[in-house]
């Protein structure tokens, strides 16, 4: 009957999604195409000095996108710093120093890791103006970013890669808002809460009192799902019974995650005038997530581990409404992009069913990742795999009609370390440096043990991928923490955006090459194949000694 309820619950998603792909995937082809602007876009461009019919080179992207998210950063620090002076405070303190450069650092860079109590920490004019407005934007980078990199593949000897200020507006006003608006619309007929009343208190059945919070929830929800951000209004995040009241509210929060980044491959086949190679991209993104989702559902169907077997099932941090299935999914689903978001403790799983939203992420989040960073981190894979492709062959690679040469291999193969060191160094340095040691173990870490490093690996995979979810047993809240997970963000999200965009600056300089006998067709099943062989061949080598020393380690005891 589990399985049942499994199959249901996945096919009525791929089901929807399928509904959504073409209509949604073309219109963000013409939204980011289209030759006309907008009254309110005009207005923007003219305030901001912005020619919107002038193009930019990949070096001149690279800084508008900087320069942009460095001043997000610094607004968003400064309002959560200034607090306790703002409207709707609600009497709160201001962050310290360590906590709001995490915190602006972790939204800036579409991550929203929360070292923190939302509902306890930041009033309603800091979650509005600097947070939810973060939701959008940092979304509408990674968006821009993709679409660039379709422009270096579509391009033919050119120098630019299109204008990232119209790239920016376009996709925050014609594609995120009037997106999340609709959604809220639906999360507040299912329940949500939506209002300005603060702290509420209410009597309890058992006599006593509680203060219940309120807040402008279903409107931060929407965008922190469909922008694939992920940061609660709430500690509990989409568990908690005002973000995500049923079961029916949870399975459209799994579509609002899923839908932008399982429509741009479409967006991709129609910018480079041939869907088949949409198509081919969609179907390893496909194939890795119902994989990856059947592996977390049968893992925790098992309920391997003395607590699951004694119980009868693995349902200690799962909520009951949303059981063992609509828990898999929506972690799968948080995991696999890079939302963060959570309707169960991941920190609660078996052991082997919490090395798998790990694992999630650790692939790259390609399936079908973020909005914007899934479809390039899948495309750089992609100039992998067809280089291994000619390797074997002996011929000189070739991608989408582009020569993949020594300097497209070399960003490639940059973008592709550029994680797993991160993660690897942050997590070796919390238990290598002896004065970090003794902070992360006696402060930090409340399950001690294999366990204990799992949560600190899983942390830093979660902040180098700019996912945000946790292994919540973990109080991150400390200053060695917050700024290594911090820098890890920062570094996670901007040093692949450059190396991104180097990659689309020397393939818009190519002309296109003509296919041949020897060219490896990359819409057919052959390099479907090839291409999650290379994904999963690059994540098992670089973390599989890791993840022994953890999660590994723990569900083999």
């Amino acid at each position: 009957m589990e399985w049942l309820y499994a199959a249901a619950g996945l096919l009525t998603v791929v089901l929807v999604l399928a509904l959504a792909h073409r209509p949604l995937g073309d219109y963000m082809a013409w939204v980011y195409t289209s030759p006309k602007d907008a009254a309110v876009e005009r207005g923007l461009y003219r305030a901001i000095g912005v020619d919107p019919r002038s193009g930019q080179t990949w070096s001149s992207y690279v800084r508008s996108v900087l320069i942009f998210s460095a001043v997000g950063v610094l607004v968003v620090y400064a309002l959560q710093r200034l607090q306790p002076w703002l409207p709707f405070a609600l009497g709160l303190d201001a962050p310290s120093e360590h906590l709001a450069f995490n915190t602006a650092v972790s939204f800036v860079t579409n991550t929203n890791w929360q070292s923190y109590s939302p509902e306890q920490t930041l009033g309603y004019t800091v979650q509005a103006t600097a947070l939810a407005v973060q939701n959008f934007v940092s979304a509408a980078v990674g968006m821009a970013v993709a679409i660039a990199l379709v422009r270096g593949f579509a391009a033919r000897r050119e120098v630019t890669l299109g204008n990232f200020w119209v790239d920016l507006v376009r996709g925050t006003f014609r594609i995120l808002l009037p997106f999340s608006l609709l959604a809220a619309v639906v999360l507040l007929a299912g329940g949500v809460v939506q209002n300005l009343s603060g702290f509420v208190e209410t009597a309890t059945v058992s006599g006593g009192t509680q203060l219940l919070p309120g807040g402008p929830v279903a409107s931060q929800e929407a965008i922190k799902l469909l922008g694939t951000n992920g940061g609660g209004f709430f500690n509990a995040n989409s568990s908690h019974p005002f973000e995500n009241p049923t079961g029916w509210t949870s399975l459209f929060e799994i579509v609002l995650m899923l839908l932008i980044p399982f429509a741009l491959p479409r967006t991709f086949g129609a910018l480079l005038g041939d869907h088949r190679q949409g198509r081919a991209i969609l179907v390893a993104m496909v194939t890795l997530f119902v994989a990856s989702t059947l592996a977390l559902t049968a893992l925790e169907l098992a309920g391997d581990g003395t607590a699951p077997e004694a119980a009868g099932a693995a349902m200690e941090g799962k909520e009951a409404r949303f059981g063992i299935i609509g828990s898999t999914l929506f972690g799968s689903t948080s995991t696999l992009t890079s939302t963060g978001a959570v309707n169960s403790m991941h920190d609660s799983y078996t052991a082997l069913g919490g090395m798998m939203p790990m694992l999630n992420m650790m692939v790259g989040e390609l399936a079908p990742g973020g909005v914007g960073s899934g479809l390039y981190g899948i495309l750089v894979i992609a100039v992998i795999a067809v280089f291994i492709a000619g390797l074997l062959v002996g011929r000189t690679p070739e991608y989408l009609g582009k020569k993949i040469g020594p300097r497209e291999m070399k960003l490639a193969s940059l973008y592709i370390l550029v994680t797993p060191v991160l993660v690897l160094v942050g997590t070796a340095a919390s238990f290598a440096i002896p004065g970090v040691r003794e902070d992360v173990q006696n402060t930090s870490i409340w399950n001690p043990g294999v366990h204990g490093f799992s949560e600190v690996l899983y942390a830093f995979t979660s902040a180098a991928n700019n996912n945000g979810s946790a292994f919540a047993g973990l109080t991150a809240n400390t200053p060695w923490l917050n700024t290594a997970l911090g820098v890890a963000m920062l570094l996670g999200r901007f040093v692949p955006i450059v190396i991104v965009l180097a990659l689309a600056g020397s393939l818009a300089a190519q002309d296109a090459v003509p296919a041949t006998a020897g060219t490896l067709p990359t819409h057919r099943p052959l390099f479907v194949g090839l291409l999650i062989g290379t994904i999963l061949i690059v994540t098992a080598l670089t973390y599989f000694p890791v993840l022994a020393l953890g999660p590994l380690a723990e569900g083999l005891v």
